[in-house]
């Protein structure tokens, strides 16, 4: 009798197996590759596991496919996925960078967006600007988005008897003399000298100051390459839209402004102070160290980066981008997802992905960090934000950050150019010179550098 009866029910089993795997087999099979940035750790894939599980418990024409592949790999196997003809339909999240190192393979959405009437009205509009790609299309929409402003050290400010910068974009810096003056990187100049002191007190703007025994800066940015330091001075890329390589004239200007504040004024870190023991010993962390007066930073460095501070109850808080011949550049970190051009369910596809990007982006991005780019996520976000950071307690500008996302650089800092890592290494090099040597002729090496990228996109080309 107990054998029949589990021989009924291993049956019945075997029924529901086919019913469901019958059922999914009806269904447009849509396969998400996670890997490119965040989602490869185990909490994380558990959670987008769940996430899956729900999309396809909500309807029954599309089986969503979760593919985690670790970010060591991510790339090679993406490659060879497109290069056998296996490629996945949506891949993400990924940033500008991850996106760029793929070009050419991602489906304009534009088509979608007006067939199916998509509703934009809940993005700024610039954010949606953002990912628009001059002959590519629409590849992708606003997502998660890391917003980057200027942390300052209060205490600092308060030993040298110097009012804090701006609240707000497009109000002035009043000075120690009650003078209004434009936030604008010539101010920022002149505060950082203010602020950066050396081991007997004198600060930069003294005849008596010690360059070779500087203890605290003004002024630094870090975590970011070349491209990222310059894009303060306003948004380019190396490479034209003919493929000819360039130096945007703010860059231009950009290197000069920034060679002469490590090896001129001495209010940067150059190569000899950057790694010292006052700056965080090469941690990298400068602004952590306390001996930092402002930091040009994004959103994400708050998840892990004032630790140190906090725990020495350093106050900080944060201000506007300062603005380079009357323009605002405040350079934007932002993940999306992208849908592969040679999708065979592009509609099925663009489904998912609005499934993702609508109300559901609020629990996406709890996942994976980051501000909501929709506005109607974006309340109470800081309020989280704060208390997950410790500062729950703290009057912290906070408004600041998403008034920076108005002023993303669109080319992006991290878009892609021809050979694109032998590029990024290239520029690297001449990057490294800026910063190690004080008697570069800096227009010169940038002419330098332009060549021989012209030389590598050639080269690619062929």
């Amino acid at each position: 009798m107990r054998t029949k009866l589990l021989t009924l029910m291993l049956a019945s089993m075997v029924v529901l197996l086919s019913l469901s795997i019958a059922g999914a087999q009806e269904r447009v099979r849509v396969r998400w590759f996670v890997g490119l940035g965040a989602g490869t750790d185990g909490p994380v894939i558990t959670q987008q596991e769940a996430f899956v599980a729900e999309f396809n418990a909500s309807q029954d024409e599309i089986l969503l496919v979760l593919e985690v592949i670790d970010n060591a790999q991510a790339y090679d196997v993406l490659n060879t996925q497109i290069a056998a003809g296996n490629a996945p339909d949506i891949v993400g999240p990924m940033g500008i960078r991850g996106r760029a190192s793929f070009e050419g393979v991602w489906l304009d959405l534009n088509p979608l967006i007006e067939a199916t009437e998509y509703d934009l009205s809940d993005f700024d509009p610039a954010l949606i600007d953002f990912y628009f790609v001059e002959g590519e299309g629409q590849l992708g929409l606003p997502f998660a988005v890391f917003p980057y402003f200027i942390m300052y050290n209060k205490d600092i400010f308060d030993e040298a008897g110097a009012p804090y910068p701006p609240a707000n974009y497009g109000e002035p810096y009043v000075d120690w003399n009650g003078v209004e003056r434009e936030w604008n990187t010539e101010t920022l100049r002149d505060l950082a000298l203010y602020l950066t002191v050396d081991i007997d007190g004198n600060d930069a703007t003294m005849d008596g100051f010690d360059t070779d025994n500087i203890v605290q800066f003004g002024y630094g940015t870090g975590y970011t390459d070349m491209r990222g330091e310059l894009t303060l001075f306003g948004a380019g890329n190396f490479v034209d839209e003919d493929n000819n390589a360039q130096i945007p004239d703010v860059w231009l200007e950009g290197a000069q402004w920034i060679h002469d504040a490590m090896w001129v004024d001495y209010f940067y870190p150059n190569g000899i102070y950057r790694d010292s023991d006052i700056m965080g010993g090469g941690s990298g962390n400068w602004f952590d160290s306390g001996n930092l007066g402002m930091h040009a930073i994004h959103l994400w460095y708050m998840g892990w980066g004032t630790s140190s501070l906090d725990s020495r109850g350093i106050p900080w808080d944060l201000a506007p981008i300062p603005s380079h011949n009357g323009e605002v550049t405040a350079k934007l970190h932002a993940d999306t997802f992208g849908i592969m051009a040679r999708t065979r369910y592009p509609e099925e596809a663009f489904t998912v992905l609005t499934y993702m990007l609508g109300e559901n982006a609020d629990t996406l991005t709890r996942i994976y960090g980051g501000l909501p780019a929709r506005i109607s996520l974006q309340d109470g976000f800081f309020d989280r934000f704060a208390e997950g950071i410790g500062m729950s307690d703290a009057d912290i500008n906070w408004d600041v950050a998403l008034q920076s996302l108005s002023f993303p650089d669109n080319p992006n800092h991290e878009e892609g150019m021809p050979s694109f890592l032998e590029s990024s290494d290239r520029y690297a090099e001449t990057w490294n010179l800026v910063l190690q040597n004080g008697n570069l002729d800096v227009a010169r090496e940038l002419e330098v550098l332009r060549a021989e990228l012209q030389s590598i996109f050639n080269a690619a080309s062929r």
